[in-house]
């Protein structure tokens, strides 16, 4: 679903398990954080957090070909972002995997499932001013090649998304939607009951979510980025400017109505959030602790490596 010069940067948006933790459609905010997170959360925390600087410059290798020159930058860009992840964000993520244990047992409102998305997004947006000024300079490297390699991977994962989101009948799209709602819940919960799986697919049905409309606005970004890139090609001396008014386009659409539906979506899910999470058990909420407090261990000890 890399859909932006922010989808480009970010990779691993699909692993993010704080997405699965707090709800969260923000649009495509972009920046190497995602992956960090996204590695931090997986069964090998440790090991591949450390190896995230390498699984991230394979992943952009392989969406723009980078040449040797391009490498050793690129390498050099991804080692310094992340020793500056590791000691600046990683203490403040395991501080709000702490607060949210204390959350966890307790009933929450769709304010208080909201306030802490809108933390999330912060430490993202955080994240992305970071990789302004390294992508501006690959910017100014890209051959036409390059760009028609890019081309190449957003045409595959419009293929992706529309396999995803857009194929079947619509039981068959709401059944897609379920399992990976289901899936996401239970790496949190534990094992959901069926009336907590009734209740999820009732939250799906009623969601505002509109494939249709958020595969155009990925349209959209995928344009803007190539044009994005000409145009910083084409100034070199306003590279920077022109990455960051893109990721002012992607994080406020220019499309009309789109910040609004995307403002609808995150209520919605913070609501929904809120009701799927009061309707667990003290079982499955001492499940979330645990959880909760392995990723917070995690944090700390990668927090304090060097």
């Amino acid at each position: 679903m890399k859909t932006s010069f922010g989808d480009w940067l970010r990779g691993a948006h699909a692993g993010h398990r704080l997405r699965r933790i707090i709800p969260r459609r923000v649009g495509q905010l972009g920046a190497w954080l995602v992956l960090a997170v996204a590695l931090s959360a997986c069964t090998a925390a440790r090991l591949a957090y450390n190896q995230a600087p390498t699984i991230t410059y394979w992943w952009l290798d392989a969406y723009v070909d980078l040449d040797n020159v391009q490498s050793t930058q690129a390498r050099d860009a991804l080692n310094q972002f992340f020793q500056w992840h590791r000691q600046n964000e990683l203490p403040i993520y395991a501080g709000r995997l702490r607060e949210w244990q204390a959350l966890a047992p307790e009933d929450l409102t769709p304010a208080q499932a909201c306030a802490q998305f809108e933390d999330v997004r912060e430490r993202i947006e955080r994240a992305a001013d970071q990789t302004v000024e390294p992508f501006s300079r690959l910017a100014l490297q890209l051959t036409p090649a390059q760009l028609e390699h890019l081309q190449r991977h957003q045409a595959r994962s419009n293929e992706e998304f529309e396999k995803d989101f857009l194929r079947g009948n619509p039981e068959q799209r709401l059944k897609k939607r379920l399992d990976r709602a289901t899936s996401r819940s239970e790496m949190l919960y534990g094992t959901l009951s069926r009336e907590q799986r009734a209740l999820l697919r009732e939250l799906i049905q009623s969601s505002p979510f509109d494939a249709e409309r958020t595969q155009e606005e990925r349209l959209r970004r995928q344009a803007d980025l190539l044009q994005t890139l000409k145009d910083a090609q084409a100034t070199p001396a306003r590279a920077s400017q022109l990455v960051r008014e893109h990721y002012a386009r992607v994080k406020r659409s220019p499309a009309p109505g789109y910040d609004a539906y995307q403002r609808e979506l995150v209520r919605q899910g913070c609501a929904q959030f809120a009701r799927l999470h009061n309707s667990t058990t003290p079982q499955q909420r001492a499940n979330a602790v645990r959880v909760l407090k392995g990723y917070e261990d995690d944090f700390r000890v990668l927090s304090a490596q060097r």
